[in-house]
């Protein structure tokens, strides 16, 4: 069974371990990590995609044959910052809370992970599936040289996978999709005493934002998720005040929802800008699909069971930002998030976590462990 201080004296040696990322060096905690569950009998890889930046993949019983459930926290933190009350490496504890860098981001789910898997081994409790643990680097920064290249060379393969990533014991099954896009507007250059004999870029991309965030567009509201958002992130334009600009860039935000797809706004972009300029330009920086998971698969039944078990009301919830389950949906692989942290503390100088909800994150976690070899069956 969960032991609680055994838990508590874990989360404060993964606290005690610099992981912060910029500048990244998950070595060291990944180390701490491999020991640990080799000490519990699991296989363990440790792979890099550079030096130091190291991710932890270890494997409980495995079998050929077997259906295979992912569990995954990161490893890396944000840097500390100032303005701490208490030494952020320190692990403190005050009033029931641990204190200290990744505490709710995201060594609790690292502890909490550690713990359901020593309790399953002490147990001798043989679940109906395979069990793969990887805690990933460089979360922080983007993934790419954690769970991104994992899933893209095969070196992770599971059939579902429960991220642990999240706070006050939420059950995430949808989020909103991202385009990350860039416009450039080309217009003539002329004197700034005589601008009707140019043609300013700058005007006319003020003419398209305005146009673009008033369009209505069409969507499948979601209970879980607000309405889509446009945000105008930077804009750049002209080379010095008395000169007509004749280029004017500005990088766009788009989050929207389940049903609706990239393309698609891309086109009805594409249609606001040519009613305004025919000089311009489009740069995709980056685009991640919605995603959404029935409440009715056994990822999301088992997790709902095993958090009412400890008398906590189930929460199911969506991200408005982008999540690594985006990657998992790449690769057509189901996924959900939940994590223990506390909400609204991950990325905040003083950072903690409770006592409490790291305990009964470790039972929770567990008892899915449990009850979802149950349902495999």
């Amino acid at each position: 069974m969960v032991n609680k201080i055994r838990l508590i004296k874990l989360l404060q040696q993964l606290i005690r371990i610099n992981s912060e990322n910029p500048p990244g060096n998950e070595y060291p905690i990944a180390c701490f990590v491999k020991k640990y569950l080799s000490d519990l009998g699991l296989k363990c890889q440790l792979h890099e995609f550079k030096k130091n930046r190291s991710n932890i993949i270890a494997y409980l019983n495995e079998e050929k044959g077997r259906r295979s459930l992912l569990i995954t926290p990161h490893l890396d933190t944000v840097p500390s910052g100032d303005n701490w009350n208490v030494n952020p490496f320190s692990a403190k504890i005050i009033k029931g809370k641990i204190y200290g860098l990744g505490a709710t981001d995201c060594k609790v789910n690292i502890a909490v992970s550690l713990e359901a898997i020593k309790s399953i081994v002490e147990q001798k409790v043989k679940l109906s599936f395979n069990l793969i643990f990887a805690a990933t680097a460089d979360e922080e920064c983007g993934s790419d040289l954690g769970l991104i290249p994992l899933l893209d060379k095969k070196i992770l393969k599971p059939d579902a996978a429960l991220v642990l990533d999240a706070d006050d014991f939420d059950i995430v099954v949808t989020q909103k999709g991202l385009m990350h896009l860039k416009v450039i507007i080309k217009g003539r250059r002329a004197h700034g005493a005589y601008p009707w004999l140019g043609v300013n870029a700058i005007d006319i991309a003020l003419e398209i934002i305005k146009e673009i965030k008033s369009y209505k567009f069409l969507y499948r509201k979601n209970k879980f998720l607000r309405s889509p958002t446009i945000n105008v992130g930077t804009i750049k334009g002209g080379d010095k005040v008395n000169i007509v600009a004749d280029r004017c860039e500005f990088e766009l935000d788009f989050r929207f929802l389940p049903g609706s797809k990239a393309q698609d706004l891309l086109k009805v972009l594409k249609g606001i800008i040519k009613k305004h300029s025919n000089k311009y330009k489009i740069e995709i920086e980056g685009i991640q699909e919605p995603y959404s998971i029935s409440q009715a698969h056994p990822l999301v039944k088992c997790l709902k069971e095993s958090v009412a078990g400890l008398n906590i009301k189930p929460r199911i919830k969506g991200s408005e930002g982008a999540t690594v389950i985006t990657f998992f949906q790449h690769k057509n692989i189901p996924a959900i998030a939940t994590g223990f942290g506390f909400g609204g503390c991950a990325h905040t100088a003083n950072e903690y976590v409770r006592i409490e909800s790291l305990y009964k994150g470790a039972k929770i976690l567990e008892n899915f462990l449990k009850k979802y070899s149950l349902n495999d069956k």
